[in-house]
């Protein structure tokens, strides 16, 4: 196969101050070493997937038993599967699908939910429910009437449609498995939601729906093994791509640039745009800090965003993915308009490539700096390389930043807020801020 390359040549690395941060080489080094051998860093080193795969295995013909899987998870209980499903799992949006179709509810709609219990056949669905704490309440609201609704449908047998993805020891699913005789998997300590797509949280899933989950493993495993190596060394970090992009990223930041566009030219890989802007903005977007990630698709958004990316505040820099074994697709006939003349003889697959460059050279031409990831093939084991270049990518950022990039403390706020209105126990300070909020006067406008 051939190789996946980082293009750097329009990157402004000789206008930004990327080698200074090559200095910190060392420190950084030194702590993620300490932080693998402490299991702080479970995505790099993987500690746990020999027994996730042996559990995986196991399950496999129980999980492929059921027709449909309705996954209840938000944010990176989520988004990872979504990204795999539209990339690998395309069949489920063509005509005449027959099946085995994944079912995603990431959000508290009162709609979308009724017709989950409303058309789906539960008989033949298992319910995925994913949550590390087993708490959250978007995901376990769901849960309990969906819960309902199967003890009504198949009387005592309700809990074999049923499938916990949550923490080993602790939490209210793990004490429903316990209680109830639930199958689970374990998602690992230290394992963040943004950082999960290559445990249970993705790969079951993955499973379901026949995608080569191992390989995604084995791609991302390949270009993290020197990081999770105990005989890292600061020459070993700076060849290694990833903390090239941290590098890159931390001094585009330092110069103002506070925006940065994922722009994707593998069109069945857009979804990958939602998971890298969960990745980055939770991880980095921290006191003051941080630059917005703004997914973007190729054609479509040429089409629609592009004109402030081209012609608005130089504020952004560009991930630019694309792959140059895509399908070529049909063959345009002779016997076309004139006007159109330039498309004769050629494939429609080209169409994407030629976009594809022009947007990347009018990108550059308007003072965007731009870093293109040429992957070799739209393959699992290409995708795995590329989640875990940019999980790297985002820790060695977030500590060139002087932030946590595994933490996200200000989100926990709203949470709090909203279990106050309600009417969660405790949480009194809270429930005052929301009687405060609420009695002012609103300044509100009939259209």
């Amino acid at each position: 196969m051939a190789s996946n390359i980082i293009d750097w040549t329009d990157s402004w690395q000789d206008k930004l101050d990327i080698k200074s941060k090559y200095e910190s080489a060392e420190a950084i080094s030194d702590r993620f070493s300490k932080e693998v051998a402490e299991g702080k860093l479970p995505f790099c080193s993987m500690p746990y997937m020999a027994e996730l795969l042996y559990d995986l295995e196991g399950l496999e013909s129980y999980v492929k038993g059921f027709e449909h899987m309705l996954l209840l998870g938000i944010g990176g209980s989520a988004l990872g599967a979504r990204a795999l499903q539209k990339a690998f799992f395309s069949a489920q949006d063509e005509p005449c699908h027959e099946g085995p179709w994944l079912w995603i509810g990431d959000n508290v709609c009162a709609k979308t939910l009724e017709s989950y219990l409303e058309k789906l056949p539960l008989e033949k669905t298992l319910v995925a429910v994913v949550s590390k704490s087993g708490g959250t309440i978007e995901t376990i609201s769901q849960y309990l009437l969906i819960r309902k609704k199967m003890k009504q449908n198949m009387g005592d047998k309700w809990n074999r449609n049923f499938l916990f993805v949550t923490d080993k020891n602790n939490g209210f699913l793990r004490e429903q498995a316990d209680e109830l005789s639930i199958k689970t998997l374990e998602v690992p300590d230290n394992l963040g939601g943004r950082y999960s797509i290559l445990s249970a949280v993705g790969l079951l899933p993955a499973m379901f729906m026949g995608i080569d989950y191992r390989s995604l493993v084995e791609g991302a495993s390949d270009i993290l093994a020197s990081l999770a190596s105990q005989e890292l060394s600061s020459e070993t970090l700076l060849k290694h791509p990833s903390y090239k992009l941290a590098c890159w990223n931390a001094a585009l930041m330092e110069s103002g640039y506070n925006e940065l566009i994922f722009f994707s030219y593998i069109p069945q890989w857009a979804c990958f745009g939602q998971w890298f802007a969960q990745l980055w903005a939770e991880s980095l977007g921290k006191e003051g800090k941080g630059s917005q990630p703004i997914p973007a698709v190729g054609a479509t958004d040429q089409h629609s965003v592009n004109q402030m990316f081209l012609d608005g505040p130089r504020n952004k820099g560009c991930l630019f993915l694309t792959c140059d074994s895509l399908t070529d697709g049909e063959k345009f006939v002779e016997d076309i308009p004139d006007k159109f003349s330039y498309i004769k003889g050629k494939n429609f697959g080209e169409l994407i490539h030629a976009e594809g460059l022009g947007t990347k050279m009018a990108l550059s031409a308007n003072s965007v700096p731009l870093v293109e990831i040429k992957m070799a093939e739209s393959s699992e084991e290409c995708a795995g390389r590329m989640m875990g270049l940019l999980m790297a990518t985002t820790i060695f950022t977030g500590w060139l930043m002087g932030i946590n990039p595994v933490d996200q403390p200000a989100v926990e706020l709203g949470k709090r807020l909203a279990k106050a209105r309600l009417g969660a126990e405790g949480l009194q300070e809270e429930k005052n801020d929301l009687e405060a909020f609420l009695s002012v006067k609103r300044e509100e406008q009939v259209f």
